[in-house]
């Protein structure tokens, strides 16, 4: 067994693709996946499986929401050692990194379109566009930066979705436990 990641983009979010956290456990507990504890209203899973491969993780749960709860969400598999390797390597000092924001992308964009995307800069706010993941940090505060996952998912032909610094740590902690 092998413990997973899960991060679900979108859902109970201003009402929108409410998805019961309980419900939501229980789903995937009952498709054979172990273990199964969620962090939040988010979308954060960590849970154990045997099964191979993060692309078949990914597509597993898309469905099971689809057909559960009927809507489409991006989801995004990642073991611990990702996640970790994603938080050590965030760029930014240790003060900033505190107050950043780590966007795990889809895959890993083409290098012409990270130069493309990387000309475009706005006042107190900084990002950093490594393999499949951008480190973000915004002065001023996430819901008041004027960069967001539209931009980047436009910019760089992918699926997006971002975690803070403290979810990020929670969820490193969470899933040490089960390794």
């Amino acid at each position: 067994m092998k413990t997973y990641i899960a991060l679900l983009r979108g859902i109970n979010v201003g009402g929108h693709k409410k998805v019961s956290m309980v419900d939501f456990r229980a789903l995937l507990t009952k498709s054979g996946l172990e273990n199964v504890q969620t962090y939040i209203q988010s979308g954060n899973v960590i849970f154990q499986s045997s099964e191979k491969g993060k692309g078949n993780l990914e597509s597993r749960i898309q469905k099971l929401i689809l057909d559960h709860f009927g809507f489409e969400v991006p989801v995004f598999v990642r073991n611990r050692k990702d996640l970790l390797t994603i938080f050590n390597n965030c760029p930014f000092s240790e003060e900033k990194k505190t107050d950043s924001y780590f966007t795990m992308l889809s895959n890993v964009p083409n290098e012409e379109l990270v130069e493309e995307a990387s000309k475009k800069a706005y006042p107190d706010e900084e990002y950093v566009i490594l393999k499949d993941c951008i480190y973000f940090y915004c002065a001023n505060g996430y819901g008041r930066a004027k960069f967001n996952l539209n931009f980047f998912e436009r910019k760089l032909n992918v699926s997006a979705t971002s975690r803070n610094y403290k979810t990020m740590v929670k969820l490193l902690s969470l899933s040490q436990t089960n390794d």
